[in-house]
């Protein structure tokens, strides 16, 4: 056990070798190393597996032994300042290594298979194993010195993802969007790493908590002066994890491939805020107003989150709306100081969505096959619908990750959520109630997306495939001939949040499309390809290969199962869950109690309530998004409910305020157009203006006027000296003449 501690230091460098040998044949045989890319997937998969075996023998002994290891090493020293570099190794560092790890090894392999066809596979291969490498150096680091360094390459490696397909305009702002957001954080992680240290005089994690309850204690500090490092520290994390007011960038990192949404923007990058006020919540505690702060930004974020995933019509963007909320509820976990409980949902979350998003990638890739690579077309949801019959795994499994996101036992999410919402009641009434109305927020955008995506919707759908000539169906324009049907009234209200304005200003009508004789003739390669059933037909949304469908049903596993390391249900001294053992250590640092057991009874008596908001909120998705319409009709209740409605104008524009609001991602994104790029751009174009028209303008009149001067002296030189002479008596007379005046005034 000791060896293996000791030697915990490689942990981050084993998967370095994948990008330092992809660069170095790409630079010396390139050639080779082109067509051989696809063995690169191999060594980048077994290096990761290899760390996620160390991973794992860390954990148990973790539980066994509730011990932490750290080792570090004098980098430089001088006079009083000593930096040093090491390796803790805790709980915390341990649940983190586990979901870097296993995600990590599922995206690597279904990446093989999704990326295969990119020409960038190999660049693709190397930045994920040096983010990789990045994010493990980042969790087992001693330091704060240590961890904004691997922080910064974090951030570096998310930028060259999230724009990994640079020649689309969208997806090269996209990434800008992203780095220099978090770079208002980095700096603000920064200032409050410089600050802590001018007051205490380490960065070490140990001697930091230690000198700060000592200082605290005497009262030798500046509570203002800790109060504002604890904000800039938590600065930090808010840009890192996509809390509200810097989450804007975290929608459009949804166009790098979806593998690294998975993986990046689920499972590790966006929870290393959470693990940074998780490593420092020994110090928030104890400076004022700031756990209260935390919480506060997390129950806002998770507020916000919810609504703005409302009326989505890009899955990802839906799915990364939903991330930023159950980012939230970890966060005011932590504000409320509920630790295990905010560790619980990040490991149950973390599963969870990387299903989804690698399901929604099975999704795109299906979807692919019928309208060609366009993300605005093969992740639109309302040009979906009825998948289900054409992807029955993929459809099972994205149900999975949605009924656990909302909360429904007994799968991963429902145990970690439910220990929030019900800490949430003993900190604050207030908080505890937006959260639980938001966890029926979260059940009914969840059950939008999985609807609109397999279950289909009357406006746009895929399940009339009927696998006969001239088969006609609701798609897009590029199939040839549009046909217009009159749409009967009365369902514009139920279709109005999954259609952006324009569809909205001719929702009375169906679009139905027929493919076109040349489009088939232009298409008839890619078709035959795709294997059509039928002849003359369109093609048909597939289930994607075998090594797309593993990860995902490994992590389906891991969202049936991983809810059970923290099942509180240890009565009558018995043993605790296996997760508050493994976190009894840093449990015991926060002077809490982590006996959480409960009985059965009263837990269903807390469950109870949160589980009739989900039901509620699945009931009413179900309601407005599943296709009955046609029975509905039949029994004149649809009409009943709307067109008889005494406040459908009221409604109406309820629909709408809240359609808005979510399509305009609740005006923060224009807010900060106007104020902060209109204000820079500005100040950059007043600044512009004085620097050419008055700096340079004085400049440039200085040389006039001794341009101007010259030639006027050139024509006074005539060479006569009667001439100067008169000249210059005349300027003696005046200078007397002036000389005199002042004398007498």
């Amino acid at each position: 056990m000791e060896y293996a501690y000791q030697y915990s230091w490689i942990i981050p460098f084993i998967p370095l070798p994948v990008p330092m040998l992809i660069g170095v044949g790409l630079l010396l045989f390139p050639t080779p190393t082109k067509n051989l890319r696809r063995m690169w997937a191999f060594p980048s998969i077994l290096l990761l597996s290899i760390v996620m075996i160390l991973s794992v023998y860390l954990s148990i002994q973790q539980i066994n032994r509730s011990s932490i290891c750290q080792y570090v090493w004098s980098w430089t020293i001088n006079n009083d300042f000593s930096l040093e570099f090491g390796y803790l190794i805790d709980p915390l560092t341990s649940i983190m290594l586990m979901l870097i790890t296993t995600v990590g090894i599922l995206v690597l392999f279904y990446s093989d298979n999704y990326m295969s066809h990119d020409q960038g596979y190999l660049r693709f291969f190397a930045y994920l194993s040096f983010f990789n490498t990045s994010m493990l150096g980042l969790v087992t680091s001693s330091n704060l010195i240590q961890i904004y360094i691997f922080w910064e390459l974090v951030g570096v490696c998310s930028y060259l993802l999230i724009g990994f397909w640079f020649t689309r305009p969208i997806a090269a702002t996209a990434c800008q969007k992203a780095f220099v957001t978090n770079r208002v954080g980095d700096f603000g992680l920064l200032l409050g790493i410089l600050g802590l240290y001018w007051i205490t005089g380490s960065f070490e994690f140990r001697d930091l908590f230690e000198i700060f309850n000592n200082l605290i204690y005497n009262n030798e500090v500046n509570f203002l002066f800790v109060t504002l490092c604890s904000f800039l520290l938590f600065a930090g994390a808010v840009a890192k994890s996509a809390q509200f007011p810097l989450h804007v960038w975290l929608p459009d990192a949804m166009e790098g491939p979806t593998p690294i949404s998975a993986l990046i923007h689920a499972a590790t990058m966006v929870a290393a805020g959470i693990f940074l006020v998780a490593r420092l919540l020994p110090l928030f505690i104890i400076i004022p107003y700031t756990t209260f702060f935390i919480s506060l930004i997390g129950i806002i974020t998770v507020l916000l989150g919810a609504t703005l995933a409302l009326a989505q019509k890009d899955i990802k963007k839906s799915l990364a709306y939903s991330t930023m909320s159950q980012l939230g509820y970890m966060m005011l976990a932590l504000g409320m100081g509920s630790y295990r409980a905010a560790l619980f949902h990040l490991i149950t979350h973390a599963y969870s969505k990387a299903l989804l998003f690698l399901g929604s990638g099975s999704i795109i890739h299906s979807m692919e096959s019928i309208v060609g690579y366009s993300p605005e077309k093969s992740q639109n949801m309302v040009l979906m619908g009825g998948l289900k019959k054409h992807v029955p795994i993929t459809k099972t499994a994205f149900l999975v990750g949605t009924l656990s996101l909302c909360g429904i036992p007994p799968l991963a999410c429902f145990w970690s959520k439910d220990e929030i919402l019900n800490d949430s009641w003993f900190y604050s009434p207030i908080f505890a109630i937006i959260a639980c109305s938001t966890a029926g927020l979260t059940a009914f955008y969840m059950f939008r997306v999985y609807l609109l995506t397999f279950e289909g919707h009357l406006n746009v759908q895929f399940q009339n495939y009927s696998g006969k000539k001239s088969s006609s169906f609701y798609s897009i324009s590029l199939w040839g001939k549009e046909i217009s049907k009159p749409r009967k009234k009365g369902f514009h209200l139920l279709t109005l949040l999954a259609m952006d304005k324009k569809e909205r200003a001719s929702f009375f009508w169906n679009k139905t499309y027929q493919i076109d004789g040349n489009v088939k003739n232009i298409l008839s390669p890619f078709l035959t390809t795709i294997n059509f059933r039928t002849k003359n037909t369109f093609s048909y949304p597939q289930e994607s290969d075998n090594t797309m469908i593993f990860p995902i049903f490994v992590l389906v596993l891991f969202t049936f199962f991983v809810g059970a390391i923290g099942i509180p249900f240890n009565q009558d001294g018995g043993d605790l869950d296996i997760l508050s053992k493994m976190l009894n250590p840093a449990i015991n640092l926060l002077h809490q109690n982590s006996n959480n057991s409960v009985n059965f009874e009263e837990f269903l008596t807390n469950a109870s309530s949160s589980l009739s908001i989900a039901f509620l909120g699945i009931f009413l998705a179900t309601f407005l998004y599943k296709p009955i319409y046609s029975s509905l009709q039949n029994l004149n209740l649809l009409n009943l409910v709307v067109k008889r409605t005494p406040n459908r104008v009221l409604w109406d524009k309820i629909i709408n305020v809240i359609y808005d609001w979510s399509h305009n991602r609740g005006y923060i994104d224009a807010l900060y157009t106007k104020c902060l790029t209109g204000g820079i751009r500005g100040l950059a174009e007043l600044t512009h203006f004085f620097d050419r028209r008055v700096f340079d303008g004085i400049t440039n009149g200085v040389g006039l006027a001794s341009f101007f001067l010259g030639e006027g002296i050139k024509y006074v030189g005539g060479g006569r000296i009667s001439s100067y002479l008169l000249l210059y008596l005349v300027f003696v007379l005046i200078f007397f003449a002036f000389q005199i005046f002042i004398i007498k005034f």
